[in-house]
């Protein structure tokens, strides 16, 4: 028995030593790391045997932690939740419609405070608002809320850094936890993280804000807006650099970058890779590392080169000679450079993993820009290389007009929102991307005129569909007497014998009422009266009388013969979306004055067609008024749809501009031509008028002694004349003066207005085939444009 567990022993140990022998260096690696799960994790990778594996980085690189001031993932996660608390808000949840019931869409902006100072760029936002169509001063009336307090500028190291923001919203009583209410914001967070904290409590407030990240956005709730500068212009902006004359198939240089460069922190990773891109030909890349106080402590050894380097080349040289811009990520998503890539026509390269685009629910960036990976910057030339130049220019196109659309002015930029945040609350009725992405834009483009392209007159050729044959004449009748003239007896009948004419309405603006039925002359079409209010801007009005899509509108002293009324009908249709007519006048530029001036003299250029004998196109709205008053045929049934341009100058226009109409005479069709320019960015057109018309002059409301009588002494006119000026002596030529003089104003107010001018100038008429050919008369379509 002892000798068994003598031998048992022995083989025992001998097992352990042969254990140890062979295995030893396996067991004194497990029993190393096993000893380690006690200590503080260390960094990884850490080699303990470089045998194993040869290392090809540097060890320093391998046991830093990276750049310190960069967060997780996880972390930034857990900020961005910490800033929403509401981060599941939708309109159905955080958004009151029952307040845009009753008033429908309208904004109050709370009253400012003299002992608060407000940035130059939020004056420009509530500026905005306040003199839009949707601002109301009646906070009951109100379906959204904008705070007076300058919400822009978050970085709390900033000098326009608003403090105490919680405390001053939650004495407001309108605040409700921030339902219905509408913040905007341009920077938030600060240095080293950038994050988006705000520094305040949103709430339950949709948030407009610059350099949204994708995973704090709220779909359908919050709006990602661009970031603009201080000098952004109010309204108007100036035009793309893209002209006809100007496309080039192809520019010198494919691709560039001029910038910053960071060389710590957050948004350094994307800046710091760019050189390696840059070719020295066709790609330019160029960084800079000065800027910044303390950019000499951070400098590396490509900063000296990179510095020289920049200096070489100018910024806007190469927006201009550039087909296409990168758009890095700053500090933070955004950045100044991807408006001004757009206005240059410079195709936006955006490399901002994680950035919502500005108005993405609305805009098809797709169409206007190439959306980069900051991981695969190498892959970005040959991608842009292959690109087809047709695509290119389809690319550039694109900018041009998202740029003139949506992004050129602070008035677009907060107009834009507004209208997305509108649609939310129609659904049904809300814009298609289509029109967001097509001219003339969601902006020119009213829901309540109608959703479908087709209704609208500059998408029938791209439909393939056409207006109606048939018009409606629309006269304003303004004799004192209230009696019938007979200027307006011989309108009524020449406009009744058009065979495309389908009805005739006359807008009664006098004081006494209009004659009875058996006054007026009998008509092959119907005839029917509105009683107007006397104003100005009534014969704009969306009155649901008006059943085709051409109105000719007239003024009682209007002198047409059928054949003319016809042959520019018959023009109107190849054109619809301008306004056709007969008396035209021409805007300059007077250098003297410094103003624009407005001219009746006769010269080879043209941009306005008075209103007095024209044809537009109705821009069907809601509820209009129906004619009421005498009829001597039956009123056509009402319509429900809107009519065009009449809704546009209706809903579109803010009241002001509808007032200033009213209180200037003979304003409301240099209204009427600038509206519709802006729209189209096309001229009027100008058609055949007899010789004896063309001294004719309409008589407008206050105007009594003509449309314009003699210019002022000093008037520049686009071109020398073709024939003076009849001198008018008297009362007549004072009033004549007066009225030109209050057309002047009403013209310069319109373009202080809109920002800028947006009557386009041209030198075309349009005649019949065979006009003043050595033709007989009788053998031409429209023999009564040449007989005396």
């Amino acid at each position: 028995m002892q000798t068994r567990k003598k031998y048992i022993f022995l083989t025992f140990l001998a097992s352990w030593l042969l254990l140890f022998f062979f295995f030893g260096d396996q067991l004194r690696r497990f029993a190393f790391f096993s000893g380690r799960k006690a200590e503080a994790q260390r960094n990884w990778p850490h080699w303990t045997d470089r045998s194993l594996l040869k290392s090809f980085a540097d060890p320093k690189e391998l046991q830093s932690d990276g750049d310190p001031s960069l967060p997780s993932p996880r972390a930034r996660r857990a900020m961005r939740l910490s800033v929403y608390k509401n981060s599941r808000c939708r309109m159905e949840t955080c958004f009151d419609f029952s307040r845009c019931e009753k008033h429908g869409f309208k904004v109050f902006t709370y009253p400012r405070e003299r002992d608060q100072p407000l940035s130059e760029s939020y004056d420009k936002i509530l500026t905005s608002i306040e003199r839009s169509r949707y601002y109301t001063p009646n906070p009951e009336e109100a379906c959204l809320f904008i705070l007076s307090i300058d919400t822009l500028d978050r970085d709390h190291l900033s000098g326009q850094y608003v403090r105490n923001v919680d405390e001053k919203i939650r004495s407001f009583p309108l605040w409700n936890g921030g339902r219905n209410h509408l913040i905007f914001n341009l920077y938030s967070g600060t240095w080293p993280n950038y994050t988006e904290d705000l520094g305040f409590d949103i709430g339950q407030a949709i948030l407009a804000k610059a350099s949204f990240y994708t995973e704090s956005f709220r779909p359908g709730f919050d709006i990602s807006i661009p970031l603009f500068s201080k000098d952004h212009p109010q309204r108007g902006g100036e035009r793309g650099w893209l002209y006809q004359d100007s496309i080039h198939p192809k520019k010198k240089y494919l691709l560039v970058f001029k910038g910053k460069r960071y060389l710590t922190g957050i948004g350094s990773g994307t800046r710091n890779a760019l050189h390696h891109i840059h070719n020295g030909k066709d790609i330019i890349s160029l960084t800079t590392c000065k800027h910044g106080k303390d950019w000499e402590k951070h400098k590396d050894t490509r900063c000296d080169k990179d510095n020289v380097d920049y200096e070489k080349f100018d910024y806007q040289e190469l927006l201009h000679n550039s087909t296409f811009c990168i758009v890095p990520r700053g500090r933070r998503l955004g950045s100044f450079r991807f408006l001004e890539a757009l206005q240059a026509a410079c195709i936006p390269v955006l490399l901002s993993d994680g950035w919502e685009l500005p108005f993405a629910e609305a805009i098809d960036w797709g169409k206007a820009a190439v959306v980069g990976n900051e991981r695969l910057l190498l892959q970005i030339p040959s991608a842009v290389r292959c690109i087809h130049p047709e695509r290119v220019l389809a690319f550039q196109q694109q900018t041009q007009f998202l740029w003139d659309a949506y992004f050129s002015s602070v008035d677009k930029i907060v107009h834009t929102t507004l209208e997305i945040i509108k649609d939310r609350l129609l659904p049904h009725r809300s814009r298609s991307r289509f029109l967001w992405n097509t001219l003339p834009g969601g902006l020119l483009a009213l829901p309540d005129f109608s959703t479908h392209p087709g209704d609208f007159p500059f998408y029938y050729l791209q439909h393939g569909s056409s207006p109606s044959e048939k018009f409606t004449a629309f006269i304003r009748a303004v004799s004192p007497t209230g009696s019938l003239s007979q200027p307006i007896l011989r309108l009524i009948q020449a406009v009744s014998g058009s065979q495309y004419c389908a009805q005739i309405l006359v807008l009664w603006s006098c004081e006494k009422p209009p004659p009875p039925s058996g006054k007026w002359p009998q008509t092959a079409v119907p005839l029917t009266i509105i009683q107007g209010r006397r104003k100005l801007s009534d014969r704009f009005f969306p009155y649901a009388a008006i059943q085709t899509d051409a109105v000719l509108s007239l003024d009682e002293h209007s002198s047409l013969s059928t054949s003319e009324v016809d042959f520019a009908f018959v023009v109107w249709r190849s054109f619809p979306e301008r306004i056709v007519g007969f008396p035209t006048r021409s805007h300059f530029w007077d250098t003297e004055r410094r103003r624009w001036g407005y001219t009746s003299k006769w010269t080879n250029e043209l941009s306005i067609v008075l209103t007095a004998a024209a044809f537009y196109h109705r821009y069907p709205a809601g509820e209009g008024l129906a004619g009421r008053g005498a009829r001597p045929h039956p009123a056509p049934p009402l319509c429900s749809l809107p009519r065009y341009y009449h809704s546009l100058f209706t809903e579109y226009l803010p009241a002001g501009l509808r007032e200033l109409v009213d209180s200037l005479a003979a304003c409301e069709d240099i209204l009427m031509n600038v509206l519709v320019a802006a729209v189209t960015k096309l001229p009027p057109i100008k058609v055949t008028q007899r010789k004896q018309h063309k001294e004719t002059v309409p008589q407008q409301v206050g105007c009594k002694g003509g449309d314009a009588g003699t210019p002022p002494t000093g008037e520049q006119s686009p071109s020398p004349p073709r024939s003076p000026p009849a001198k008018v002596k008297g009362t007549a030529g004072a009033a004549g003066s007066r009225c030109f003089s209050q057309r002047q104003d009403c013209l310069n107010q319109l373009v202080d207005w809109f920002g800028y001018m947006p009557l386009v100038s041209s030198q075309l008429r349009l005649d019949p085939v065979l006009f003043k050919d050595q033709v007989s008369v009788l053998r031409k379509k429209y023999p009564r444009l040449e007989k005396p």
